[in-house]
């Protein structure tokens, strides 16, 4: 049996923002985009004209991991958290401090990119979006 765990975020409304900021922050390829404008219409559910242009799902690939994303749909609630917290592995310290600086950019560190006991570089921080990162360099365990 194959078994992936894929993290799928839910955005408020902004998730062609995300999807562009990952795409230069950790060069990520987009896979598929869909809105909700471009899915089959459901004439009992008919559509808000302001949520034909959100992202209904999405898809992109970082590295040998995808990520999903879909826009709430209106009306209904995001709340942002840490219940969910993505771990980026890396082998190079250098890497590890690019992938840092670009996704601390508009948000907030917790925890500064540094030595650790078990990593050469290792740091915590919530993007611009809410999404809790822990960047991990491996190599000294």
């Amino acid at each position: 049996m194959s078994l992936r765990l894929t993290p799928y975020f839910v955005m408020n409304g902004n998730a062609q923002d995300a999807i562009a900021f990952y795409e230069r922050a950790l060069g990520a390829t987009p896979l598929f985009k869909q809105t909700f404008g471009e899915m089959p219409e459901n004439p009992d559910f008919p559509l808000p004209e302001s949520a034909k242009s959100l992202v209904s799902h999405a898809m992109i690939r970082i590295g040998e991991s995808d990520i999903m994303f879909s826009d709430t749909f209106p009306g209904q609630e995001v709340k942002a958290g840490n219940q969910v917290t993505i771990c980026i592995t890396l082998g190079d310290a250098e890497e590890a401090a690019r992938i840092f600086n670009a996704l601390a950019y508009g948000g907030t560190i917790e925890m500064p990119l540094q030595e650790t006991f078990f990593s050469s570089a290792y740091g915590t921080l919530t993007d611009k979006f809410g999404i809790p990162f822990q960047i991990f360099t491996e190599g000294k365990m």
